[in-house]
């Protein structure tokens, strides 16, 4: 049998498809579209570091993609890959990438990372120029009430808000 090495990892790569994390309705945006293996594609595709340590949209690619608890991160580089790799939770949105201010009133918008703040080393989505300008006006009030809200509303399908 001379494509022995190819079938076994066939076999394998089938085996372990269903292994990945599954992810939990709405918990994350995953607003743009999916991987060819199935995994919702997070942040629109920006590279989540370069957004949470520069506030810069910078787009990536699906040949620096990292999956994370179900979904699909795309990096500009394998050097922000390996960052995001070595601390997930230092680079992505709060709120599973979710409008804080849509948060705040206990609603699940998408978040564009066109309109993004980064605030005490965490980064901050919201859905458009207009809601960002409200979040300006009161940054603080509205992370509190998004903190408060977001363990009420984690679990909960988007369309049940």
């Amino acid at each position: 049998m001379r494509n022995t090495p190819i079938k076994l990892a066939l076999v394998a790569t089938i085996a372990f498809a269903g292994a990945t994390p599954a992810v939990a309705v709405d918990e994350y945006n995953v607003t743009t579209g999916y991987t060819l293996d199935g995994a919702g594609l997070g942040v629109h595709g920006v590279d989540p570091v370069a957004l949470s340590t520069l506030n810069a949209v910078t787009p990536g690619s699906a040949q620096h993609a990292v999956v994370h608890d179900g979904v699909a991160y795309y990096f500009a580089s394998e050097i922000t890959a390996d960052r995001f790799k070595s601390d997930p939770a230092r680079y992505l949105p709060q709120f599973g990438g979710f409008c804080a201010y849509a948060v705040a009133i206990g609603k699940k918008l998408d978040g564009d990372p066109r309109y993004a703040d980064i605030v005490d080393g965490k980064l901050y989505l919201f859905v458009n120029a207009a809601v960002f300008e409200r979040y300006l006006a009161d940054k603080e009030n509205t992370l509190r009430k998004a903190e408060e809200q977001w363990p009420q509303i984690q679990h909960t399908a988007v369309d049940a808000l």
